[in-house]
């Protein structure tokens, strides 16, 4: 079977450096701590399908639906992953983390292996083709698309469109959660990345020392925006998981922050 190049196509927004950077894989599921696996909603592995696309021109700026920007530096690596439009959420889900393990195929699967893999990307419908005829990505289609290094760590390449089985787990980062504040005047955009526990976030608020908390609104994916004047005050910033926690990281940014910066805060339990 020929490589399914034509997959990374859908992926306009997404391109690899070529680096050789490790992923972050277990070679099973007993390899992350029992209490990250607890929950019930974690717990059922479900059907799904997964293809690769190989590293593009060098060249290229890797970026992705979810706004994180440059993914290796970022610190997701190649542990990263595109999700069809019915698991995508709109851009919600970024930042989630997900299980995958290869199944059903005897020829192509790497006995007894899992990967980790954090959604980054959205890889987008082609109604030129029908769901069960190349249209991978189409609804109602449950889709993965890999980083090869990420797809060779649980299947042989040559596998082509693969069953697999995933789960929702909790992600582990090192360090706290980042954000990213960008924009001009008063207009305040903030990327919220490296987030550990459920990983994504449906909600953000700001202060400044001279303003009370400020809903922000999703700009896209886990970029976030809002409409004020902080500059020459603290930031203060409150984030909500997609399982109702909140934490509050208290003056990250200091008085004399400027746009492009990014600041470190709190992390959520794990």
């Amino acid at each position: 079977m020929s490589p399914p190049y034509a997959v990374a196509a859908a992926l306009s927004t997404l391109s690899i450096l070529l680096t050789l950077v490790s992923s972050h894989y277990s070679s099973s599921s007993s390899d992350y701590p029992p209490s990250l696996q607890a929950s019930p909603e974690f717990a059922e592995w479900r059907s799904a399908h997964a293809t690769y696309y190989a590293a593009a021109d060098p060249r290229d700026a890797v970026g992705g639906a979810c706004g994180y920007g440059d993914l290796v530096k970022g610190g997701y690596g190649m542990a990263t992953v595109g999700l069809s439009e019915t698991l995508f959420e709109r851009g919600q889900i970024c930042g989630a983390c997900f299980e995958l393990r290869c199944v059903d195929d005897n020829r192509w699967c790497i006995p007894g292996t899992s990967i980790i893999v954090t959604a980054t990307n959205f890889c987008a419908p082609n109604y030129g083709f029908t769901s069960d005829g190349g249209g991978h990505c189409n609804p109602p289609n449950k889709h993965f698309v890999l980083p090869i290094e990420s797809f060779e760590k649980i299947a042989i390449w040559k596998a082509g469109n693969m069953p697999v089985q995933y789960r929702r787990i909790k992600c582990r980062k090192e360090g706290g959660i980042r954000f990213t504040v960008t924009g001009s005047g008063i207009f305040i955009s903030v990327l919220i990345s490296n987030v550990a526990g459920h990983g994504d976030i449906v909600a953000v608020k700001v202060k400044g020392s001279r303003t009370g908390w400020l809903p922000m609104g999703r700009n896209w994916g886990q970029i976030w925006h809002v409409n004020a004047l902080l500059q020459n005050q603290p930031l203060s910033f409150e984030v909500t998981s997609s399982d109702g926690k909140t934490l509050t990281s208290y003056n990250v940014a200091p008085k004399d922050w400027t746009f492009g910066q990014t600041f470190e805060g709190k992390q959520f339990e794990t």
